[in-house]
Order: structure tokens, then C-alpha cells, then sequence
């Protein structure tokens, strides 16, 4: 049997803000009060997985596990098939230790111009959000969103490779884009929805 969230103390298990603030801002109509890893003082693990879901799933237990509470890790990244899936599971390690995305949008677009399918644009976002129980159970859910890309950067908001992903069936960048609107439409806000139907009462 799948146990409850209602009601629950949650750690958000990221220690990036910009991470940390969407989810919250989707967990925000329940019940449930959540806390980040750095308010805590938690480390931050090493991601050793080849899979968005063993990552989200090793980050998940730690918080877990090092918390007492239950912990949700999301791991996501952007993928491009014209550079082999690239940077898909080491989209966060392009930036840097100083998470320096203009750096890792540079690289994206000068890898992309370096091959002969540099006229294909299309790109997709993944999202895994992993839920896990004090030395328990652990869920998985995965969300995707379609687009292309655009060079160069447009936008100031979001977080990450946001400036050069424009959806399918829109006109502008993630990084363009209200939050609000880019959480409804988002691989995070999808993977969520999952999310919430197993786990909130209710739902």
C-alpha cells in the first residue's frame, strides 16, 4: 500500500533554489509543509546513476534517510538527440561547479553546429521526481515536454538550459515565459501530476 502525504513534513532533497522553488510552488495547494536539503544542512550526494530515475531515486534516499522525513529529489535534464541525447544525465555537470549555465547553453550550441544534423533543433526535457520513506519505499514518476531550440539565450526566468527551450505549440522560451505558466505546461509540473495521483488522498 502506497502511504499518504497528507498532512507530512516533506524535504525537498535539492540544493538548487531554483529547483527547490518549483517544487514548492507545486506543492503548495496541499497539505504539506516542505523544507530544502541546505535549510537542513544535508549534503549533497554524489550522482553515480546512468538513468534520470537511479539518480532521482539515490538523492531521494539520502534525504530520506539522513532526515527522518520523507523526501521527494527530482533529477532532470535536457536532451538533444542531433548530439547523441547529450547532456541528458550530466546536464547539471556542463554548468560546472559554479553551475555556470550560460557556459553549458555555449556548449549545446557549439556541439549541436559541430554536426551534420545541426538543422535539427528538437529537443526534450525530462523530469524525474523519486519519493522515498525513511529506509522505505520508493516512487518514481517521469514527465516530458517536447520542443526546440533557439539561440541565442532569451529570457531571464526559470533556472538552467530555460533560456534556449521553446515548447511545442508556443513562441517563446521557458525563459521568457510567468512561472505559472511555464508550471503548468512544464516536464516537472507532468511528472508531478503523476505524482499527486498516487500519493495525496484525495487526488
Amino acid at each position: 500500500m502506497i502511504p499518504r502525504l497528507d498532512g507530512e513534513r516533506l524535504l525537498i532533497a535539492s540544493h538548487n533554489p531554483g529547483k527547490v522553488a518549483e517544487i514548492a510552488a507545486l506543492l503548495a495547494p496541499r497539505r504539506v509543509a516542505v523544507v530544502g536539503a541546505a535549510a537542513l544542512g544535508l549534503p549533497e550526494p554524489e550522482e553515480t546513476g546512468d538513468t534520470f530515475e537511479a539518480n532521482a531515486e539515490l538523492k531521494a534516499r539520502a534525504g530520506a534517510d539522513a532526515s527522518l522525513l520523507p523526501a521527494l529529489a527530482d533529477d532532470s535534464g535536457l536532451v538533444v538527440p542531433a548530439i547523441g541525447g547529450a547532456p541528458g544525465i550530466y546536464s547539471a555537470r556542463w554548468a560546472g561547479p559554479e553551475r555556470n549555465f550560460a557556459m553549458a547553453m555555449e556548449r549545446v550550441r557549439r556541439e549541436l553546429g559541430a554536426t551534420k544534423e545541426s538543422g535539427d533543433h528538437t529537443a526534450h526535457f525530462v523530469a524525474v521526481l523519486a519519493l522515498a520513506w525513511p529506509h522505505g519505499k520508493v516512487l518514481t514518476f517521469r514527465g516530458e515536454v517536447y520542443g526546440r531550440l533557439t539561440f541565442p539565450p532569451r529570457g531571464d526566468k526559470g533556472f538552467g538550459y530555460d533560456p534556449i527551450f521553446i515548447p511545442d505549440g508556443h513562441d517563446t522560451t521557458f525563459g521568457e515565459m510567468n512561472p505559472d505558466r511555464k508550471l503548468a505546461i512544464s516536464h516537472r509540473a507532468r511528472a508531478f501530476e503523476k505524482l499527486v495521483a498516487a500519493v495525496f488522498a484525495g487526488a
